[in-house]
């Protein structure tokens, strides 16, 4: 059931990047430092550089394929929820840890009802082309 559509999936992804960079600060768990700060912000940073990659509306360069951008979101999110087990943060207060599994567990949730492929204009896809051209 994938309804959300890329355009919407690409302003999620700035937001969420930006909110995990900005994530230590707004929930006030900077005092906690390591990896409880240092993994949201390389994460939100990676996601702003892969979605800049990414072949849907609001990409930059347009190599990454909606497909390959999504088991990227997957496999952040992942790590995202293990990190505060992994990483030995789980025991602060729950400011610290709690963020970062509601993130990676609503990121998965977009991935999953979000759309695999951008509509024909982004795509390049000629015959959608072709047969707009015919319309106008």
């Amino acid at each position: 059931m994938r309804f959300i559509p890329t355009k919407v999936h690409a302003v999620l992804d700035y937001v969420v990047a930006i909110a995990l960079i900005l994530a230590p600060t707004i929930f006030m768990f900077e005092e906690v430092g390591g990896a409880a700060v240092i993994i949201p912000r390389v994460l939100g940073v990676g996601l702003i550089l892969y979605s800049l990659l990414t072949r849907y509306e609001l990409g930059l360069v347009k190599v990454i394929g909606m497909p390959v951008h999504l088991v990227f979101d997957v496999l952040a999110s992942v790590f995202l929820i293990a990190s505060p087990f992994l990483f030995g943060f789980a025991d602060e207060a729950p400011n610290a840890w709690v963020p970062h599994i509601a993130v990676g567990v609503a990121v998965i949730l977009v991935v999953l009802c979000s759309k695999s492929q951008p509509g024909a204009s982004v795509t390049g896809n000629r015959s959608a082309k072709a047969h707009a051209g015919s319309v106008a």
